[in-house]
């Protein structure tokens, strides 16, 4: 009888937290909100706002749209329907997380410049924690500290200028290729994902694509897992007593990739050691194992740092770069007179030769195209932060961990800022600079990122993509296939759900 009472106890304290967690803290946070005239969507308990997103983003990928730049409401239809239905800024619920979106410009400086602290990133989401472990993408303190100092050592001008003769090889492989698809159609962002994997495998890693295949693949398979799992309610604590197959095969995933980026990490560390090299190289893989190896103990990173750091570099760099340049052929197959402009200036400048570094800061036509694809098609969607404490923020009082979200694409096409023609490819609208362009608002166009934690990777990819850009101007013409669908979707980034097919003609010998 006694374990019985004891039983019952246990299980109705166990109710209470839950209700305590689940409704009593969401109720509270609602009304403490919406008494500040902050709207939104009703919250469900238990499970939030999380499975309409999910349905209406199911449903937007079930049918392409129009060929058209205007794909907020294709990529984030939630988003696009509570912003026209509550305004800039509104509450959304993941599970009995609040987390308040927001779009106006001076909130987002705030938020992003971060200056008192006191808006850290959020938690991190375990499937992500699994995509990026605890890199400089997602850390925080004295570890984002230590680990931006090398990636601010690895991206430092002198490096990339290292990096210009593997790049243009990695590119000539690729038009090799090419070769077998002139006069016919081609889908190019499969193309791209090669060329970066391969940019990556050599100028970071001194390896190539095939030795880092198994780790780019593994990575890929992961972030179809977090994609599958987004938003999905899940009790805390339960996948101690419980695993799905995901679960299962994700955290198979975690520990194969870790010993396959151990390997690439120790075979460095072997070659040095025997005397085939005599540093450990000025890479982005050499820089992480110098930091390894500080004499400076406060200053050393360990090997789950490395291994963090790595993933990170392997699978958001390849990411964002092939999601830029395949979205910027797209609109220049789409809007050829643009792509003249660009070849034209590629032959004044680079003639019939590779373009080196001094070439490719003089591709100004290049740099506004560049600028006006990440606008239109951001690789990175949104930004998260959360409140460290109770803060205020601008006429809005929040409770401490307060998640916030911002939808970078929501900014960039917001005609408030860009003007009746937001949504046509201009890129001359960057003409006198991004400054100018958005009446200098800083809030109004960050596809990396601004504050502190601005995308340390952003020049190297840029970089890249005008070198694989000018290359291939230099020697096709290429046009939008008829066969094209155009259905926008997010998986981690912005990418093209059918791909993106192009008729490919090489230009006459001159």
């Amino acid at each position: 009888m006694y374990f019985l009472y004891c039983l019952f106890l246990l299980l109705v304290c166990a109710f209470l937290k839950v209700l305590h967690k689940f409704w009593w803290i969401p109720s509270r946070i609602h009304h403490h909100l919406n008494s500040q005239g902050i709207r939104g969507p009703q919250h469900k308990f238990l499970y939030g706002n999380g499975k309409e997103i999910l349905q209406m983003r199911k449903e937007a990928m079930e049918s392409p749209m129009e060929l058209s730049h205007d794909i907020f409401s294709k990529v984030h239809p939630y988003f696009y329907t509570c912003i026209n239905t509550y305004g800039k800024k509104f509450l959304i619920w993941l599970g009995p997380q609040p987390q308040l979106i927001v779009t106006e410009q001076d909130m987002i400086k705030e938020i992003l410049n971060n200056k008192e602290k006191s808006y850290p990133k959020q938690e991190v989401w375990a499937y992500v924690k699994k995509l990026l472990g605890e890199g400089s993408v997602t850390s925080e303190g004295e570890k984002w500290t230590k680990m931006r100092k090398v990636a601010n050592i690895a991206f430092h001008g002198d490096i990339l200028k290292r990096m210009v003769p593997d790049t243009i090889s990695v590119v000539e492989m690729m038009l090799e290729r090419w070769k077998e698809h002139e006069g016919k159609e081609m889908e190019v962002s499969e193309e791209f994902r090669l060329l970066t994997s391969e940019m990556i495998a050599r100028t970071a890693f001194g390896s190539n694509y095939l030795e880092g295949k198994n780790i780019f693949d593994m990575l890929t398979q992961l972030a179809v897992l977090i994609s599958r799992n987004a938003l999905k309610f899940r009790l805390p604590g339960i996948s101690k007593f419980y695993k799905t197959s995901d679960d299962i095969e994700s955290d198979k995933l975690v520990k194969e990739i870790h010993v396959a980026i151990l390997e690439v990490i120790k075979k460095r560390e072997a070659k040095m050691a025997g005397g085939v090299i005599d540093t450990l190289g000025s890479d982005f893989l050499g820089l992480l194992l110098k930091a390894h190896h500080d004499a400076d103990i406060d200053s050393r990173i360990s090997v789950q740092d490395m291994v963090d750091e790595c993933k990170t570099m392997y699978f958001a760099g390849q990411e964002t770069t092939t999601s830029m340049l395949a979205w910027t052929v797209f609109l220049l197959a789409l809007h050829t007179d643009w792509q003249e402009k660009a070849r034209n200036e590629v032959f004044q400048i680079c003639g019939h030769n590779h373009p080196c570094s001094d070439d490719i800061a003089k591709l100004k036509t290049m740099a506004l195209i560049i600028n006006e694809s990440l606008r239109l098609y951001p690789p990175v969607l949104g930004l998260d932060r959360e409140s460290a404490s109770d803060v205020r923020l601008g006429g809005l009082v929040l409770k401490a961990k307060t998640w916030l979200y911002i939808p970078i694409l929501a900014l960039h096409s917001d005609p408030k800022i860009w003007g009746k023609d937001v949504h046509q490819f201009r890129p001359d609208r960057f003409s006198e600079g991004v400054a100018k362009a958005t009446n200098y608002n800083t809030a109004a166009y960050f596809p990396f990122g601004i504050g502190p934690r601005y995308c340390v990777g952003f020049n190297v990819a840029t970089t890249e993509a005008k070198f694989a850009l000018s290359m291939i101007l230099q020697r096709y013409r290429f046009t939008l296939s008829p066969s094209y669908v155009h259905s926008p979707f997010q998986l981690m980034t912005l990418k093209p759900q059918h791909g993106i097919q192009i008729i490919l003609r090489p230009l006459e010998k001159q």
